[in-house]
């Protein structure tokens, strides 16, 4: 489910929105600072505090219900907390970069108002993100529910010897895993733990999950890319003491012998307010440096010049 933003109509909004800035205690000033820009432009403002040391909440005593725009201010951590707050009644979201890499807050600081003045004229356009649900089944139960954004993550842990992963796709055995662990991401993910471990880049607009072994004993394991209309289960009948399953960075829960995993596509998106400045591919050419730009940054360096 998705809140009936105004925005949704992709035109230039009839009167004052109602947004809500979401950023932790550290970047206290910056969202003073943008509160008082909006405020002054007519809009309603109302400020929510992300707590930064719990990944797995916002310090927040409901979703923006009524909001038309969601102002996140951080970084992608910034970005996962507040879809995970929003649930199943997602508000489109506006990145505003005050961290490093900022592959989903692509927005730097600098241009927030600006930005916010392009939604006031109508010049942006909503790309919809493909989120998941994911359920921790037990003994004929399901002990664990959560909603995620990037990736649910099946870690081998302490004592630190492989574990074997069944994979189930729509009830039908695919394969075996005998690894240390393995990331089952969606496209906006891909860009993240998945590459990390090797997996390939997705586009994010697309509805698919990557499935990426960590480490696999067959070098046969590959990284397989199938549809998110299929029904996904994991099983682990022998983990290790300290593996678990975590949802976007976060341990959702420990795993216990013969543990089920099942994977699907969440009804609600997230959806991202992107300006026209702000395409798939310059994203990709700024923050992995494609185009030549880690040859071009070593030249710049000033020992390279003698």
């Amino acid at each position: 489910m998705t809140h009936a933003s105004r925005l949704r109509s992709q035109q230039p909004p009839s009167g004052p929105l109602s947004i809500v800035i979401v950023g932790s205690v550290a970047v206290g000033l910056e969202a003073d600072r943008l509160s008082g820009l909006l405020t002054a432009r007519g809009h309603e403002v109302r400020r929510v505090v992300q707590e930064a040391a719990d990944r797995s909440a916002v310090a927040a005593p409901e979703p923006p219900a009524a909001a038309d725009l969601v102002v996140v201010l951080g970084g992608d951590g910034s970005i996962l907390r507040s879809a995970r707050w929003m649930g199943y009644a997602q508000v489109p979201a506006l990145g505003i970069n005050l961290g490093r890499l900022g592959f989903l807050a692509d927005t730097p600081r600098q241009d927030a108002a600006a930005a916010v003045a392009e939604v006031e004229a109508g010049r942006f356009r909503l790309v919809d993100h493909m989120m998941f649900e994911c359920e921790v089944v037990r003994g004929g139960g399901v002990i664990h529910r959560d909603l995620g954004l990037n990736e649910t993550s099946l870690l081998a842990g302490p004592p630190f010897t492989m574990i074997e992963i069944d994979l189930l796709v729509d009830g039908e055995p695919a394969t075996t895993y005998r690894a240390d662990g393995l990331i089952v991401s969606t496209p906006v993910g891909s860009t993240a733990y998945n590459l990390s471990a090797g997996g390939p880049i997705i586009r994010k607009d697309m509805d698919a999950f990557v499935f990426t072994p960590l480490n696999p004993h067959t070098l046969t394991n590959r990284t397989v890319v199938d549809s998110a209309a299929r029904r996904y289960e994991l099983r682990v009948p022998q983990p290790n003491v300290g593996s678990a399953c975590l949802v976007d960075g976060r341990v959702l829960t420990p795993l216990a012998p013969g543990d089920a995993v099942r994977v699907r596509r969440a009804e609600p998106r997230f959806t991202l307010v992107e300006g026209g400045g702000h395409g798939y591919y310059r994203t990709l050419r700024e923050k992995l440096a494609w185009g030549g730009g880690l040859r071009a940054a070593e030249r710049s360096r000033p020992e390279a010049a003698g």
